[in-house]
């Protein structure tokens, strides 16, 4: 019986790569796509990186999902009730929905999703014996007694000790997928290379390091408009090449459905100065941008800063008027990117407000005047600072600094690895550094909590403290009215422009470049990766 397996798993798998490289007469119905960073894990309790994320994606379900307006949706939960008290969440569960197969299971047949999974993967996550990166979610948020309660198969409930009205926007996050016990308990920590879970597509073979190959899954329980069942694709093939060029020349030779993203060896090759798509690309690819939620800023600490200058208000405004951001879009990222002239929450966020929220603008003028209101006219007595940040950026802070430069600001730049920052923003060892930070969910608390004095870091890496804005943070948390709510959000946000802790430089957009048989590729401003309702045409490669 092993043997049988084994001989039918090898065909399976042969006949699968072989459709990936299938001459152009013949019809491909397998997307390919490269994932640059590596992948380390597809159990979604370790989603913490774009690359686990885009994976969970194709394997798993949660209770409710984001469409590509950012809003929230049903899922394997058709529909849901909130208590008047914000206390109270009740989650009534589709009764169609099925994990993959599996030996395990009887039969062999994946089982129907009930209530207790969700009980299970939500406690999974708090679990510190798993250790989970995604326990913050429901730490220090969901009642200590009786967070998670199935009062039958079809009824699922969280209760939160107090209101916190993101809360439906972070259960789109693949860390709060459902998946099942027997299996997890299978496999142990080796469920990681072994996924079992809802999603539209399921795992065939992961060679790590080179190729993850997953096939469709037959049972899935969505359908289009039509009532056709999803996905359309029968499989996804996805390499992990990690240079950037090299993926960049398989994209160029149709071997590669598309990329994302802008990286130095190849933005001029594809785009113009002005972010248009150069000439001889467009009858070969669609480039499609928008929003991404993900902000680009500089960091300064606010705890024991060593740099006297830094902890002067007027010095780090002056910072702020200093710097020109949309010449720094224009010729750094060839036209890609939203400058940051409202504050830390970016441009595709539902309370994205720029006429009640106004950030910083070029104005020279105004950052020396600042200057010489702080005591330091002209730079003078004030010292050279170093600004932290990783090779990848070296452009970036190269010209940040160049403009410091002009009003009289001197820096150096410290280049150190991207893990060796991190630890120290973490350690408060990093004085003025250079960040970004993503959304997890799409509202503006995600980008508000980096500033919460309760917090640690992450993520209050400039370790600000604001009695003010404790107060009003806590005071949003506990709103249901969203207008409220909204106003609440930016009333925060325009304290941390006065007091700037952070020096925000522009609003990241989602860059996607796909040739033109791919149709159906929906984008986001989560740059998410929605392949369920993907097509390939006929003339594919």
């Amino acid at each position: 019986m092993i043997r049988k397996y084994t001989i039918f798993f090898f065909f399976f798998c042969t006949l699968f790569l072989v459709q990936c490289n299938t001459s152009p007469e013949r019809k491909r119905d397998v997307f390919r796509l490269n994932i640059s960073a590596g992948l380390t894990s597809l159990d979604p309790a370790f989603s913490k990186d774009q690359a686990t994320m885009w994976c969970a994606y194709q394997l798993y379900n949660g209770l409710v999902q984001i469409n590509e307006s950012l809003d929230v949706m049903p899922c394997i939960a058709k529909k849901w009730e909130i208590s008047n008290d914000g206390l109270t969440y009740i989650f009534h569960l589709r009764n169609d929905v099925y994990f993959h197969d599996h030996e395990k299971f009887k039969d062999g047949k994946g089982r129907k999703v009930t209530a207790s999974d969700f009980v299970y993967s939500f406690f999974r996550l708090i679990d510190t014996t798993v250790a989970s990166t995604g326990g913050w979610l429901f730490n220090d948020k969901v009642d200590k007694t009786n967070p998670f309660e199935a009062t039958n198969d079809s009824t699922f409930i969280i209760h939160l000790k107090t209101p916190f009205h993101p809360l439906l926007g972070m259960l789109t996050l693949q860390y709060c997928s459902v998946v099942p016990k027997e299996i997890v308990e299978f496999y142990g920590k080796d469920f990681r290379a072994h996924p079992v879970g809802t999603g539209p597509f399921k795992l065939v073979k992961w060679i790590e390091g080179n190729v993850l190959v997953l096939t469709k899954n037959k049972h899935y329980f969505e359908k289009d408009s039509n009532g056709v069942t999803l996905p359309y694709l029968q499989g996804v093939r996805i390499s992990f090449i990690a240079d950037k060029g090299a993926e960049f020349l398989q994209f160029s030779q149709g071997k590669l459905d598309f990329i994302t993203g802008l990286d130095i060896s190849y933005k001029d090759k594809l785009l113009t100065r002005t972010g248009e798509l150069q000439p001889e690309w467009k009858n070969e690819i669609d480039f499609i941008k928008m929003p991404y939620l993900n902000t680009e800023y500089l960091g300064i600490s606010m705890k024991n800063q060593p740099y006297a200058a830094l902890q002067n208000k007027k010095v780090r405004q002056a910072i702020n008027y200093a710097i020109n951001r949309n010449k720094m879009i224009q010729y750094l990222r060839n036209g890609i990117g939203i400058p940051a002239e409202s504050g830390m929450i970016p441009k595709g966020i539902p309370c994205f407000d720029a006429t009640a929220v106004k950030g910083y603008t070029y104005d020279v003028e105004k950052a020396k005047k600042l200057l010489i209101e702080a005591g330091f006219p002209n730079g003078k007595g004030l010292g050279e600072l170093s600004i932290y940040s990783n090779p990848t950026y070296s452009d970036l802070i190269t010209h940040i600094a160049n403009e410091l430069a002009n009003i009289g600001i001197k820096c150096k730049i410290e280049n150190v690895p991207a893990s060796f920052l991190r630890e120290a923003m973490r350690k408060n060892e990093a004085p003025f550094f250079r960040a970004s930070w993503i959304g997890d969910y799409p509202d503006g608390e995600n980008y508000l909590t980096l500033f919460y004095s309760k917090n640690g870091a992450p993520p209050n890496y400039t370790f600000f403290q604001n009695k003010q804005y404790d107060k009003l943070y806590e005071m949003a948390m506990k709103e249901t009215d969203i207008a409220k709510t909204y106003q609440l959000y930016h009333q925060l946000e325009n304290i941390i422009i006065e007091e700037a802790p952070v020096v925000p430089l522009f609003y990241d957009e989602v860059t996607r470049f796909v040739h033109k048989n791919i149709s159906g590729f929906k984008p986001n401003a989560m740059n998410m990766l929605l392949l369920k309702e993907v097509k390939i045409g006929a003339t594919a490669n």
